[in-house]
């Protein structure tokens, strides 16, 4: 695994935006399964070591297209933030019927959110939205000129615009070709894994954070940011942050 997992990134990420914010009430809408839970319990566990706590929370069964019993319960409890444990359509769904409710809290989710089709197929409802994140979205007119240049070079060879899962794909081949060219001739899993068990990768053009790796430590960061939608794209908003003590 190279990137920290939901439960970190929503323990780092969700006491830093409410303490930001200024949020009096925090609560929670997740997918009532393990990947809703993790978001659910990193948040929980992340605003009681800031002194804080999760105030509301509501569940949606996996599948689930209608989320309005949801949203008007953490818009009765005026919620003021509201931590999403919720992939891409649910994320897209929960948020709409929010601002159908006049229900406008700050949403943050995990980096399962983080993709394109959040505001391709949310629309300008979807604008305000927080996701944790590490690499940027690699948009053709990208400010940046080296994920400009990478973003248009893709377009040229697939004939369609690059997403972030995209990076995570070049990201992971370029890995994996840094520690076997480091295993060296007659690559075999041992060769390989004792490898990347001294592998350094530093940060890439795309903004990832430095990864390291060791026979005790194969999550190569448990760093995290932030980026929000703004004017139907992502912006990145934050610095790296990471849960205090970790290498």
């Amino acid at each position: 695994s190279f990137a920290a997992t939901y439960y970190d990134q929503m323990k780092i990420a969700v006491p830093k935006l409410a303490k930001e914010k200024g949020s009096k009430k925090v609560c929670a809408m997740y997918q009532d399964d393990e990947f809703g839970l993790e978001v659910k319990r990193g948040a929980e566990d992340g605003l009681k070591a800031a002194g804080m706590t999760l105030a509301v929370e509501t569940s949606y069964k996996r599948g689930a297209t209608d989320f309005s019993s949801q949203m008007q319960k953490l818009a009765s409890e005026q919620c003021d933030m509201v931590v999403m444990g919720t992939i891409i359509r649910e994320t897209i769904g929960g948020i709409a019927t929010a601002k159908r409710l006049g229900f406008n809290p700050t949403f943050i989710g995990s980096s399962a959110a983080y993709t394109d089709l959040i505001h391709k197929l949310g629309g300008p409802a979807m604008n305000g939205f927080y996701a944790t994140m590490t690499v940027q979205n690699p948009y053709t007119d990208e400010a940046s000129q080296p994920i400009r240049f990478w973003a248009n070079k893709y377009k040229t060879k697939f004939n369609e615009d690059p997403t972030v899962f995209s990076v995570y794909g070049y990201s992971l081949v370029d890995t994996f070709l840094r520690a076997a060219g480091k295993a060296g001739n007659n690559l075999t899993t041992e060769s390989f894994i004792k490898a990347m068990d001294t592998m350094t990768i530093p940060p890439d053009i795309f903004g990832s954070a430095e990864m390291t790796f060791g026979p005790t430590k194969r999550l190569g960061s448990n760093s995290t940011r932030l980026s929000q939608l703004q004017d139907n794209r992502w912006k990145v908003v934050s610095e790296y942050m990471k849960i205090d003590g970790a290498k």
